[in-house]
């Protein structure tokens, strides 16, 4: 845990800063810019559709579910030999990926990059940490490595396109390979070691655990938010939680892999809840938003992908001007002030209809991305600040589990909200005469409506165009209304509970924080 009025930070600390944005950059570009790909990928490598699904998601489910295993780890073996281990392994995978002969060996490698992508953030964020003792520069740093991470998201369409349009597919994961090798260099001369030598062994039945736990949930919601709720979904997700809870009990160990004492700071416990829900509301939306943009204005994929460019633009704003608002203003009240912002940015989504144009659909998105870069700062700030110095590794993988949770249950249950509100009003609308598969895809998804509108044609199609997108319209905006609620109530939560943490200008000034739960003082 920080100490307060500890020593400023230098140029040295600033420079490493820098080096640490690198590897977070990488990290979120890996999330985007494959899926502009995957149409050439498929056609070069003959993808089935369960395999162009599993080089997508591999990925996200492996990276999701070696967090907390490789922040626990990097405590133990060192955080800035994790980063580097995790930077060359991500370099190396990288141009296996992009040399791909076959969809197995793309799987492979995507599943590698999970692995690595795993290492970079909790080891960045554990280093930032180390680096920038002072609580408000610890802020303003942690600010800069999460607008990295969107800016990732923001530029990672922009890259992509403009490579697949001069180059051949592989090229996309190629420009990792020299990044990685420039944090390889500069990490040795700007980053100090940090570890903790007071740790035993590495409890691998644990890792274990919590790999397979989060797989399971994750792999279940997923399933759940494209299938719905069936058999596969329901049973992945009650062997998760079965797994977790045997990983939970197994954390009261003498030298557990997580310490749950961490819970019971309520700046840890309830700025990893307002991550959760904040980031359930985000992709829920985002779920709906991709898909109108493409399906109800017709936009290409790489076209929607510049028109969610400003959101992400939103949360590296809101993100660098957090540390600004909170020296006078408490967290806890700026945080629930961006939820409440937010709120509206959904409020105006629920004016969004085919016939508005896309003005009501791109500053909606935007504000509420806006609100919510001030929470994705100051919560991860308030999780790594609120445990001890040895547990910094352990903070920044949970700070980063639980959005990866959050997303998946977002896209889980209310695209599942949204789905169902489709189907409702679709069904018995679509015209005889069409094949009866087409006529299940049209009642099962917008994209279906499309295809089978397109196969009818004249004015018929048109009808069930537009009765299809209306359906879709409704269900976004029953959406927007559900994350209303949940940013309400989340806004109410934090300000309440956070109360007691100080601006950051008073704490600097000697404030006392919450009492650290394993013994120390912030």
């Amino acid at each position: 845990m920080t100490s307060i009025g500890a020593s400023r930070a230098g140029r040295r600390e600033w420079a490493g800063l820098a080096v640490l944005t690198l590897p977070t950059l990488l990290a979120s570009l890996e999330l985007t810019i494959p899926n502009l790909a995957l149409p050439a990928i498929s056609r070069d490598l003959a993808l089935t559709s369960a395999q162009s699904l599993w080089i997508i998601d591999i990925y996200g489910f492996l990276l999701a579910g070696s967090l907390i295993t490789m922040g626990t780890l990097g405590d133990r073996i060192g955080r800035r030999r994790l980063l580097m281990i995790g930077s060359a392994l991500f370099g190396i995978a990288s141009v296996l990926a992009a040399y791909s002969v076959n969809a197995e060996m793309l799987i492979v490698t995507r599943a590698l990059l999970g692995i690595a992508g795993a290492t970079l953030m909790p080891a960045a964020l554990s280093l930032a940490a180390s680096l920038f003792q002072n609580p408000r520069q610890r802020t303003v740093a942690i600010s800069i490595v999460i607008a990295s991470v969107a800016g990732g998201t923001a530029v990672g369409p922009l890259i992509g396109g403009w490579i697949l349009q001069h180059f051949w597919w592989g090229a996309v994961f190629l420009i990792a390979a020299p990044v990685a090798a420039l944090v390889l260099v500069l990490c040795p001369l700007l980053l100090p070691e940090h570890r903790e030598e007071s740790f035993g062994r590495m409890d691998v039945v644990s890792a274990v655990l919590s790999l397979a736990a989060v797989l399971a949930v994750i792999y279940g919601l997923k399933h759940m938010a494209v299938s719905g709720l069936d058999v596969v979904s329901i049973a992945s997700v009650v062997v998760g939680l079965l797994i977790g809870f045997w990983f939970v009990r197994r954390q009261h160990r003498s030298d557990p892999l997580i310490d749950l004492r961490l819970f019971r700071s309520a700046s840890f416990s309830v700025s990893l809840s307002t991550l959760l829900f904040g980031v359930f509301v985000l992709f829920g939306a985002n779920f709906f938003l991709a898909q109108y943009l493409q399906l109800v204005f017709g936009l290409s994929p790489l076209h929607a992908g510049l028109w969610t460019a400003p959101s992400a633009c939103g949360v590296i704003v809101g993100s660098t001007v957090a540390p600004m608002l909170v020296r006078r203003v408490r967290p806890g009240f700026v945080v629930a002030a961006g939820l409440v912002l937010s709120a509206v940015g959904f409020a105006v989504l629920t004016l969004v209809a085919p016939g508005t144009g896309l003005a009501p659909l791109v500053i909606g998105s935007v504000v509420v991305s806006l609100g919510l870069g001030p929470m994705m700062t100051l919560t991860t700030d308030l999780v790594v600040g609120s445990a001890p110095s040895e547990r910094a590794g352990e903070a920044s993988a949970l700070s980063e589990t639980a959005p990866e949770l959050g997303g998946a249950l977002g896209i889980a249950i209310l695209g599942s909200v949204g789905t169902a509100v489709y189907r409702a009003q679709v069904a018995g609308t679509v015209p005889d005469g069409l094949p009866e598969d087409s006529t299940r895809a049209a009642e099962e998804t917008l994209g279906g409506a499309v295809s089978a509108a397109e196969e009818v044609g004249g004015t018929v199609g048109e009808q069930l165009l537009d009765t299809a997108r209306t359906a879709f319209t409704d269900g976004l905006h029953l959406i927007a209304g559900i994350s209303i609620v949940v940013l309400a109530a989340t806004a109410v939560l934090i300000a309440v509970m956070l109360r007691h943490v100080p601006p950051s200008n008073e704490a600097g000034q000697g404030t006392e924080d919450e009492p650290s739960v394993l013994g120390q003082t912030t």
